[in-house]
């Protein structure tokens, strides 16, 4: 019998040899952007031919599904996890960006997750979600997270990883954005943060989202990017997820904001908007998977491309 730390690490020895990048590597020319790939949308492929496909359309690595419906199950994380690195290396990727729902540590899976991760090479995850409960004040609930910040922070800076809460539109912690920043003001803002969302931060913040973003950018650590616009389903208003430029962003100024706040941080792209139910992670999709990609590499050209033209 092995315990259940030593078989994580018997398991990611193999690939311990393979050279990684610098944990700080993302200090890169304002004129350059590298772009993962939520692989979430790519839920239909096996680990071989995922990476094979992001490299393919020119991606520069995975933002890696290790959570519950992901591309790694969580319960699976110490022999799954290996695999799925092993075939990013394969076609030149380095493993940096994953998604989870770990925010609790005493759940000792979660635990195992950013244990392998790790040992791995993985720099950034994102967290779960958190929500304001309705037996007890938001206050009450923003004292919890920040004293749960606080110890993942201590974990993450022990295995190398710095944490990325993202700001979610709807009943969710950090919808608002500004009330992120009495959680992460506990912290020491170095293994721990924000994973800033362009697209939920306009849905809530409306006009006003460079405000939000002006009060987060010290605690920003990743972004996510995506597009959306409003519209009617079903009679009601809600936001309607778009292609890259299709919608309400306006990508000029806001990479014209990140280039004059110096945010140099990992980058994901999701696409939300109907893929054959590639958007919603789908092992299965109802359309050509050739279409899905060119819709992939026609979101990524435009992201690069936006990127370079931003002032």
């Amino acid at each position: 019998m092995i315990s259940r730390r030593n078989f994580t690490k018997l398991s990611v020895a193999g690939l311990a040899n393979v050279p990684l990048m610098p944990f700080n590597h993302y200090a890169r020319p304002k004129e350059q952007i590298e772009v993962s790939l939520f692989s979430k949308h790519l839920q239909f492929l096996n680990y071989d031919e995922m990476a094979a496909a992001a490299v393919e359309m020119g991606f520069d690595g995975l933002d890696l599904t290790v959570r519950p419906n992901g591309h790694v199950l969580p319960e699976k994380v110490g022999e799954d996890l290996p695999k799925a690195v092993a075939a990013m290396k394969k076609y030149g990727m380095v493993p940096r960006m994953m998604t989870t729902n770990v925010w609790d540590l005493k759940d000792s899976l979660q635990e195992m997750v950013l244990e392998t991760a790790g040992t791995l090479g993985f720099t950034h995850y994102r967290t779960g979600w958190l929500n304001y409960p309705e037996d007890r004040t938001i206050t009450e609930s923003q004292a919890l997270y920040r004293q749960q910040a606080t110890a993942l922070e201590v974990l993450n800076k022990k295995l190398g990883l710095i944490g990325c809460y993202q700001n979610h539109a709807g009943n969710h912690v950090g919808a608002p954005i500004w009330d992120l920043i009495p959680i992460f003001e506990a912290t020491k803002n170095e293994h721990i943060g924000a994973q800033y969302d362009i697209r939920h931060a306009v849905v809530e913040g409306g006009n006003s989202w460079e405000l939000g973003l002006r009060q987060i950018k010290p605690f920003i650590k990743s972004l996510v990017i995506k597009d959306f616009k409003w519209g009617q389903v079903g009679g009601k208003w809600k936001p309607v997820n778009t292609p890259l430029g299709e919608g309400m962003v306006d990508f000029n100024r806001y990479f014209s904001l990140l280039k004059k706040y110096k945010i140099n941080v990992p980058v994901s792209l999701h696409l939300e908007y109907a893929l054959g139910g590639a958007e919603h992670g789908a092992t299965k999709l109802s359309t050509d998977k050739k279409e899905v990609f060119n819709r992939m590499k026609k979101d990524l050209i435009f992201l690069k491309e936006a990127w370079q033209q931003a002032n």
